[in-house]
Formats: structure tokens, sequence, C-alpha cells
């Protein structure tokens, strides 16, 4: 099933991202912190993607591991941006990453590219290795890392968000997913569980709000695991994982129902 990414240049990417969360703190006062952190994480990230391409361009990267030392003096201004812009628990956690040793360093994006489940949390990783990872899926450089049923057809990671998009000649609106680490969106059954492929409808339960009336958390009982997913087919200027973060209660909700994410959000839920 092949990915598909938008013609856009990842660094224009993250800038409209940027500029979509920027205009919605007047609209959501009550996630104005988690979006006017995302708005300056993603201008950080296009200015990053801006040095990837750059650095692809004179030697190209391979799309493993062994890309990972050429990155590493990017590292320090995202997390240096975590640390100062963060709330509490990431910035102390990017602080702490200042004082890392390379070794170190290089360690953590092993252990998170590995695909190992208890690495999904690593929220640092995955935003320090999203411009890379973004630059190359857009270049067609296979990224070489472990695939799972229901993952990213690019990258292997998991999904940050669903949407439902109307489509040429389709009977009812289409569902794709949205890689939380190269920002591919690939088709996907609408029927199915993306973390454990449960296909039983009765066990693939949804949830909505009258608050958040475009918004669904689609849920499966056999994993305990759900994808936020946003109905485009009602407006469609939303930019999915950004418009994500306005609907941040109902994230919170599940968490208390016992849920897990499949991929938590740029608020880190």
């Amino acid at each position: 099933m092949a990915g598909v990414h938008a013609t856009l240049d990842p660094a224009v990417a993250f800038e409209k991202r940027a500029a979509r969360a920027t205009t919605l703190l007047a609209s959501a006062p009550l996630v104005a912190e988690p979006l006017a952190f995302a708005a300056g994480l993603f201008r950080l990230q296009g200015r990053l993607a801006a040095a990837v391409l750059a650095r692809h361009e004179d030697v190209p990267f391979t799309g493993t591991n062994a890309d990972f030392p050429r990155l590493l003096d990017l590292l320090a201004p995202l997390l240096t941006y975590a640390s100062e812009k963060g709330p509490p628990e990431l910035a102390e956690a990017a602080a702490a990453r200042h004082a890392d040793a390379d070794e170190t360093a290089l360690a953590r994006l092993a252990v998170y590219w590995s695909g190992e489940r208890e690495a999904k949390e690593d929220y640092l990783s995955r935003a320090s290795l999203r411009p890379w990872a973004e630059v190359l899926a857009s270049q067609g450089v296979t990224l070489e890392r472990p695939r799972h049923p229901g993952h990213c057809p690019a990258c292997g990671n998991g999904a940050v968000v669903g949407v439902r998009r109307e489509m040429p000649e389709a009977t009812a609106a289409a569902r794709f997913l949205a890689c939380a680490l190269c920002g591919t969106e690939w088709p996907f059954p609408r029927i199915r569980c993306a973390a454990c492929q449960e296909e039983d409808p009765a066990k693939l339960p949804s949830f909505q709000t009258e608050a958040h009336p475009a918004v669904r958390i689609e849920a499966c009982e056999t994993c305990r695991r759900y994808v936020k997913s946003l109905d485009l087919t009602l407006d469609a200027r939303p930019l999915p994982e950004v418009d994500d973060l306005v609907s941040l209660a109902m994230d919170l909700w599940a968490i208390e129902e016992g849920w897990t994410r499949l991929e938590p959000g740029w608020a880190g839920i």
C-alpha cells in the first residue's frame, strides 16, 4: 500500500503547520499553551528540514540509523527549545539530554528507531528525527526500519492521527492515516484497528462530543488503543496533526477511560 506525500517542500510544510497553529490560538484559548509550543516547534523543524535537505543534496543520506551521527549537531536547537518552552516534564527531559555524550544521544535515537513499543513514548527522539525522516520520505528514500501491519508504509511508524475525506466516485468518506514520524499519509480500511488489525465492528467503538463534532476517537476493545480522527468532509481547512491539539480534552477523557493512543500527538498525549 503506497504512501502519499504532499508536493510541498518539507520546510514549507512545517511552516504551514506553524501558521495553522498560530491561527488556532485565537479560537482555542483552552489549549493556547500546546498550540504555541507546537507553532514554535514546527518552525524550528522547518529550519532543520532545510538543513537536512542541503546535507542530503551534498552527500545523500542512507535512510538508516547510520545517518544519525550526521544529525547530532541539529538536535541541540530542538532540545534547547523544548527545555525553554515545553511543558514541565518535557522541559526537564530536554534539559537533561543536553548533558548527554554523543554515544548516549546516538543510543537514544537508535532505541527509538528500533520501533519497540516501549520506545514509542520518546517524544524528543521523534521530534528530533522528524525533519530528517520527512525530507527523506519526500525524496523517495527508503527508510530502513521494522515494519508492522497498519503502520506507515514509508517508515514503519504508527499513525499520529486519522483523516476522513471525500473521494471521487466514493459513496462514503475514505479513511487515511498520517504518520507521526515522516508525515506520509496512506489509505486505510474504515473498519480496522491500526494497532492490532481487529476487524470486528462490534469491537471497534467510536466516541464523539458536541464540543468537537468533526473529531472522533476510533478505539479498539481488543488492544485498548485508539486513533483520533478528523472529518475533513465537514471542513477541509484543518491540518490534522495541528488541529488535533484543539480537541486535547478528548484525549484526556480517553486516557481516563483506559484507552491508549497509538502515537502521542504534539502535546505529548
